[in-house]
């Protein structure tokens, strides 16, 4: 399609030997930069989604007479009554013991959670979108009530994990920038070579009446046939990556 008759001799020009090897490296970095990019955030989106207008509720475990099991419930109760009160928050919800055991066991292994351990008591608080909580005296007033209890709000590290993804982003967009930029003046350098080796060939052809257009058509079609089979290259490589991955 893009091959057409060339009076110039480029396709035997040891510059243009490995640019479509270059511009296949290229474009394999910028589709991994811009796939990175586009799958965080896509990430931050939905931690956005799930986190924002959470808390949750930790109660550390005491031991009593009866093993802690009565005096912790009673803890637990007293917490859930104090938030289940508390305006603007829509959904209280305690999480039961298997549901603990199985968030534990990433960090303790598998079969490593047993009965004898002694577990905090984890509640899930979801805050009404348009409410206005103060998490700071909600916390104040519930280790007050039920001490040793601690609230932990996700909006506070999730802004920190956002800054870093969106700095992250930024990166890869001015890695996807750098390298196109590198692709254009590696292009740029192997047409002014071409010009240069060709120089006596191109004179020639200028006494017999040939236009410069004519001369520039045929570095531009080299120049872009060249570059179709590196990119080309270099994209089924990265879908091939992108896929492994």
């Amino acid at each position: 399609m893009f091959r057409q008759r060339s009076d110039l001799p480029l396709e035997h020009d040891p510059s243009s030997r490995f640019l479509p090897w270059l511009i296949a490296l290229m474009v394999y970095l910028a589709v991994l930069a811009l796939a990175s990019a586009l799958t965080l955030g896509d990430a931050i989106g939905r931690w956005n989604q799930e986190l924002t207008g959470a808390l949750t509720v930790q109660i550390a475990p005491l031991t009593g007479a009866d093993g802690g099991a009565a005096e912790s419930r009673a803890r637990r109760d007293k917490a859930l009554a104090l938030l289940r009160g508390t305006p603007g928050l829509v959904r209280v919800e305690p999480l039961d013991e298997e549901r603990i055991a199985a968030l534990l066991e990433p960090w303790l292994g598998p079969g490593n959670v047993g009965a004898g351990l002694p577990l905090p008591q984890i509640i899930d608080v979801e805050i009404a979108a348009d409410a206005d909580i103060d998490v700071a005296a909600l916390s104040a007033r519930l280790s007050t009530a039920v001490p040793g209890a601690t609230v932990d709000d996700h909006g506070e590290w999730l802004h920190d994990l956002v800054t870093l993804a969106r700095s992250i982003e930024l990166a890869a967009a001015a890695a996807v920038l750098l390298i196109g930029l590198a692709a254009v003046i590696t292009v740029v350098f192997v047409t002014r070579t071409g010009l240069a080796v060709h120089h006596q060939v191109i004179e020639m052809l200028h006494l017999i009446g040939a236009r410069d257009s004519y001369v520039a058509k045929q570095f531009q079609f080299h120049a872009l046939a060249l570059g179709l089979r590196g990119g080309l290259l270099g994209l089924a490589l990265a879908v091939i990556t992108l896929v492994a991955i």
